[in-house]
C-alpha cells in the first residue's frame, strides 16, 4: 500500500553526521545486527573505498528498512558541494527528507545548499539536531539559525536534556514526557519518565507556542484551543502532518546519532510526518508534444518511472536506478524510454540496500529500485509502457567549474582511458571529457579539486589506469557587450557540382541562456531544410570560441537573410557560411572573456579574522558579510575561482589547522585586463608551439 511507504533522503553538511544517523536508522529497524561507524570505514552506507578511506560519502546509496509496518526508503546523500548532484537527482525522486544539523554548526553552507534544492522540487521536511552531546551544542541557537538563514519556520518537537555537561535524552512536548537513554544498551532501552521540576515550565510554555502555530494551519485545532479543551496528541500530530506536508511549518526533533539517542523518535517522525506517495500525487508530467498531463500514482495506471541515477558494477554490470510513479514494472517487460523513443527490455530487478542486491520480479508505484540492462537510459530520462506517451520534468544537471588535462602514463592505454572516464561520465553527468580539437588535450571537468581527485582514484583502483594531470584549468567563457550583424558566404567551385551557402545573421547579448537561435526568414531567402545546418554551423563555432577559443555564451542569434543555388547549394554549404558568419559577428560585438566567481563561505576563529580576509582580498576577492555563529567568525566572499587553487592548504595554515570552507559557483564576470593579457600570451604560446 501506498501509504505505508516513506520515501526519504538524509540532506546536510559534510560531518553533520548523516551517515551515522543512517546506520544507527538500520541497527534499529532490525536491517544490521551491529552498528557500523564512519571513523572505523565500516558504515554501510559509504562503501566505496574512496570512501571508507577519507571518512566522507561521496554517492548517494540507497537503502530500505521497515518501522511501525512501513517501509522506509532511505537515500543517504552526500555533503560535499564537489558533489551536489548526487543530492539534487536525489531530492528529484524522494518524496521528503530530513534535514539534519550539527548542534554546534547550526546551519552551515552546504546545509543552506541543499535547502534550496529541496525547495526547488518541493519536498517536504523535518529537521534533526544532531550532535547535542558535544560541547557548545545549542538547540535554540540551531532553530533560530532555520529561521533566519534558511527562512524557514521551526516547530520544535522536544527540548534536549542535560545533567551537566552530559547528553541524557529528550523530553517530547507533545506527549509531555521524558525520554532517558541507557547508555550502556546501545539506545535500545529508553525509559519514560515524568518531566523533571525545572523542566516543566518550559515544556509547557513551548507547547502553548506549539498549539498557537497549529491552530494557524489546522481549523479543528483553533476551535479547541480558543474554546480551552483538551487537544488529543493524535490531533495534534495530525496538524503537524498537514502543516509539514503544504511546507508551512518544519518540525524539528534533537538527539546524538553518535552516542544513539534520538534515534527513535526520529523514525517515529519520518513515519508520521513525512508523505507518502499517495500525498504527493498527483505528478505533473507531460506529453512528447509538450501537453501537460497528471498522473494520480496508482498501481492500476500505466507505467511510469524516471531514471534518477546510473552506476556500473563490476559483478552486475550497467544498472539504472529508477523512482516508479505509476503502474508496475515485472522482469521481462518490454518498456519505451520515451525521453529518447527507444524500445528497451527490463532484465533483473534489484531492491537496493548499499552495495547490496536483492532480486525481486516486480516493484510498483512509489517504489525505488534498480533495473539490469537498460542500455541507452541516462540520469534524466523518463521510461514508460508501451503506448504510453508521458515525459517527466527531467534532472537539472549542474555545470563543471574546474578543469585539467589529463593523458595516461602508457600511450597503450588511451583507448582504456576513453572507455573509462566515458562511463563516468554516464554515471556521474556534472563530470565530462571531451578532446580539445585545437591543442588535442583531453580535457576532464567537474565540480572541485576533491571531485576530480577522487575520479584519478576510481581510475587506478578500479581499472588499473594510472593518469598524469596537469593543474587545474578554469572554465572561463566568452561572451559579448553589444549587438553586431554578419554575413557568412561559402562558395566553392571545382569543376564540377561546388558548395554556395550565403547567410544574414544579427547576433545580440542575451542573459541567462547560454545560446538562442531564430530564425527570421521571410520568403523563403533560404529554404526550410538548411535552416537546421546554419544553427548547427553557429553552434559549433560558439562552443569552440572565437576570441581565445573558449566557448561562447549569453548569446542570441538571429538568422534574417540570405541567398542559395538551386544546384550546389547543400547542407555543408550553409553549416560553413553560419560559421563563418556568427565568428564575424562575435569580433564586431566588443567580445570578452568571463571567470566564474565562487561564493566562498569562510569559518575562522576570531583571532584569525584578519588574516583570513586579507588573504581573500589578495585573491582579488570582494567580502560581502561578516558575523559570529558559535564563537567562530563566519566570512562571506565572492573570490574568482582562478585564486582559489590551494586555498584550503592555505586555510588550515593562516588558522593553525581550525578554520574550513566551502564555495559553490555564484556568476560568471568580465576578467580585469591584467588576467585577460595572461590569457592572451598563453594564447599566444599554444599558437606559437602547436603551429611555429
Amino acid at each position: 500500500m501506498n501509504n505505508r511507504v516513506r520515501n526519504v533522503g538524509i540532506m546536510a553538511h559534510i560531518d553533520a553526521g548523516k551517515t551515522t544517523a543512517t546506520e544507527r536508522i538500520l541497527f534499529y529497524t532490525g536491517v544490521n545486527n551491529r552498528i557500523g561507524e564512519v571513523d572505523d570505514g565500516a558504515a554501510t552506507m559509504d562503501w566505496m573505498e574512496e570512501e571508507k578511506e577519507r571518512g566522507i560519502t561521496i554517492t548517494a546509496a540507497a537503502t530500505t528498512c521497515f518501522w511501525r509496518d512501513h517501509r522506509v526508503n532511505i537515500i543517504d546523500t552526500p555533503g560535499h558541494i564537489d558533489f551536489t548532484i548526487e543530492v539534487g537527482r536525489s531530492l528529484r525522486v524522494l518524496d521528503g527528507a530530513v534535514a539534519l544539523f550539527s548542534g554546534v554548526e547550526g546551519v552551515e553552507p552546504q546545509s543552506e545548499t541543499v535547502w534550496r534544492q529541496a525547495d526547488r522540487y518541493g519536498v517536504p521536511r523535518i529537521g534533526f539536531i544532531n550532535k547535542m552531546d558535544r560541547p557548545g551544542a545549542d538547540f535554540d541557537k540551531c532553530t533560530a539559525m532555520m529561521r533566519d538563514i534558511l527562512r524557514a519556520n521551526p516547530l520544535a518537537l522536544q527540548i534536549p536534556l542535560k545533567n551537566g555537561d552530559e547528553f541524557i535524552g529528550v523530553i517530547d512536548i507533545i506527549e509531555e514526557k521524558m525520554m532517558r537513554y541507557d547508555k550502556d544498551r546501545l539506545g535500545l532501552d529508553c525509559a519514560d519518565e515524568e518531566v523533571p521540576a525545572e523542566y516543566r515550565d518550559r515544556v509547557h510554555y513551548m507547547r502553548e507556542a506549539m498549539l498557537e502555530s497549529l491552530a494557524e494551519i489546522d481549523d479543528h485545532i483553533m476551535t479547541r484551543y480558543l474554546e480551552g479543551g483538551d487537544i488529543g496528541t493524535d490531533a495534534i500530530r495530525g496538524a503537524i502532518r498537514k502543516g509539514t506536508l503544504e511546507g508551512r511549518i518544519l518540525p524539528v526533533l534533537c538527539g546524538s546519532a553518535f552516542k544513539n539517542k534520538g534515534i527513535q523518535p526520529l523514525l517515529d517522525a519520518i513515519v508520521d510526518y513525512l508523505p507518502s506517495p499517495d500525498d504527493v500525487s498527483p505528478y505533473q508530467c507531460w506529453t512528447s508534444d509538450g501537453e501537460e498531463l497528471s498522473l494520480r500514482g496508482t498501481s492500476e495506471e500505466p507505467m511510469s518511472a524516471l531514471v534518477f541515477k546510473i552506476m556500473t558494477d563490476p559483478f552486475v554490470g550497467h544498472l539504472s536506478y529508477i523512482r516508479v510513479y505509476s503502474g508496475e514494472i515485472k522482469a521481462g517487460d518490454t518498456i519505451i524510454n520515451t525521453s529518447r523513443d527507444r524500445s528497451e527490455r527490463v532484465g533483473r530487478i534489484l531492491r537496493l540496500h548499499a552495495n547490496k542486491r536483492e532480486e525481486v520480479k516486480k516493484v510498483s508505484a512509489g517504489d525505488i529500485c534498480a533495473i539490469v540492462g537498460l542500455k541507452n537510459a541516462v540520469t534524466g530520462d523518463t521510461l514508460a509502457s508501451t503506448g504510453h506517451d508521458v515525459v517527466f520534468e527531467t534532472i537539472e544537471i549542474p555545470s563543471p567549474v574546474l578543469s585539467c588535462a589529463i593523458a595516461p602514463k602508457k600511450k597503450d592505454d588511451l583507448k582504456k582511458m576513453w572507455l573509462v572516464f566515458n562511463k563516468y561520465t554516464v554515471e556521474d553527468p556534472s563530470l565530462t571529457v571531451r578532446l580539445d580539437g585545437e591543442t588535442g588535450e583531453v580535457i576532464l571537468s567537474g565540480m572541485g579539486e576533491l571531485h576530480l581527485e577522487i575520479i584519478m582514484d576510481r581510475a587506478k583502483r578500479e581499472h588499473n589506469l594510472e593518469m598524469l594531470t596537469s593543474p587545474p584549468q578554469v572554465a572561463y567563457r566568452e561572451t559579448i557587450t553589444k549587438p553586431a550583424s554578419a554575413v557568412g558566404k561559402y562558395i566553392k567551385q571545382s569543376g564540377g557540382r561546388g558548395q554556395y551557402g550565403h547567410v544574414v545573421i544579427n547576433i545580440a547579448p542575451h542573459d541567462g541562456t547560454d545560446f538562442i537561435f531564430e530564425n527570421k526568414i521571410i520568403g523563403g531567402a533560404i529554404p526550410r531544410e538548411f535552416i537546421g545546418s546554419v544553427e548547427t554551423g553557429i553552434r559549433e563555432a560558439l562552443e569552440k570560441g572565437v576570441y581565445l577559443g573558449y566557448p561562447v555564451i549569453n548569446v542570441k542569434v538571429e538568422l534574417t537573410d540570405g541567398s542559395f543555388h538551386d544546384v550546389d547549394s547543400s547542407e555543408l554549404a550553409f553549416k560553413l557560411a553560419g560559421s563563418i558568419a556568427v565568428k564575424d559577428a562575435v569580433s564586431k560585438a566588443n567580445p570578452v572573456i568571463l571567470e566564474p566567481i565562487m561564493k566562498v563561505d569562510i569559518h575562522c576563529p576570531p583571532e584569525s579574522m584578519g588574516a583570513v580576509i586579507g588573504d581573500a582580498t589578495s585573491r582579488r576577492g570582494r567580502v560581502l558579510e561578516v558575523d559570529e555563529r558559535n564563537g567562530f567568525k563566519h566570512v562571506l566572499a565572492h573570490i574568482p575561482l582562478d585564486e582559489m587553487f590551494g586555498y584550503t592548504t592555505q586555510l588550515r595554515s593562516l588558522t593553525q589547522g581550525r578554520g574550513y570552507s566551502s564555495m559553490e559557483f555564484f556568476h560568471y564576470h568580465p576578467v580585469p585586463s591584467n588576467i585577460l593579457q595572461n590569457l592572451k600570451r598563453k594564447d599566444k604560446f599554444a599558437t606559437e608551439v602547436l603551429y611555429g
